[in-house]
């Protein structure tokens, strides 16, 4: 929050309101300063001195931030500068069971393996840190995914997305782009895909993807 004694506190402490963690567009999920950090900053002043939570506290702050019935959320440029700011935003990327679109532009971010998005049809995670696909989250159902600007080497892991009904996907600015017959093979790992770098699927996409040797037969009279 801007209010410089509240700027560390969620809308979770705030008192007497009932907004929900699906009502937010784009929120911040990253915590604040942990109460040592704060002594190091000399900003003790800007957090209110915490309380024992009791176990009722934490099920009605649970049930708050409701993030098991977002569909559409947008959590980029969180600006995950410590540790304990990941941990909090993978927690929140655990409870997302029902979330259908979702934006994680720029959050540095380099492994979501663990994570399990059954229902999430369209990800954006642009200018993140990725350099396989084997980091990204599980994703059955997924559609549309974009993930300009990380830095993908090779196409391996790739063929994880093969059983799902993916139709549109995005790779521009990723190093394996530059890869030869670059979109045979992303082609013929992908049967479902429809669109590529925003190009539709094309007749020489459909080409072999490897070709090493051409004979030719000739005979001598």
């Amino acid at each position: 929050l801007p209010c410089d004694s509240c700027k560390y506190l969620g809308w979770c402490d705030i008192e007497d309101h009932g907004v929900r963690g699906n009502q937010l567009h784009c929120p911040r999920v990253r915590e604040g300063p942990s109460e040592e950090e704060l002594f190091f900053r000399r900003e003790e002043h800007a957090l209110k001195k915490r309380k024992q939570v009791t176990d009722t506290e934490k099920w009605e702050k649970r049930m708050q931030e409701n993030w098991e019935n977002c569909a559409e959320l947008n959590l980029s440029f969180q600006d995950l500068g410590d540790p304990y700011q990941l941990e909090n935003f993978k927690r929140i990327l655990q409870r997302l069971i029902r979330v259908e679109k979702l934006w994680l532009v720029d959050n540095s971010l380099t492994d979501l393996s663990a994570i399990r998005l059954p229902r999430c049809r369209e990800l954006n995670v642009n200018k993140n840190h990725f350099t396989s696909f084997k980091q990204l989250p599980k994703m059955p159902q997924i559609q549309h995914l974009s993930l300009a600007e990380n830095n993908i080497v090779t196409l391996s892991g790739i063929s994880d997305f093969k059983h799902t009904p993916l139709e549109s996907l995005i790779l521009k600015r990723n190093p394996c782009e530059f890869q030869e017959r670059y979109r045979q093979l992303v082609f013929s790992s992908l049967p479902n895909l429809k669109i590529l770098d925003g190009i539709p699927k094309l007749p020489e996409d459909c080409s072999p993807p490897e070709i090493r040797f051409f004979y030719k037969m000739c005979t001598i009279l």
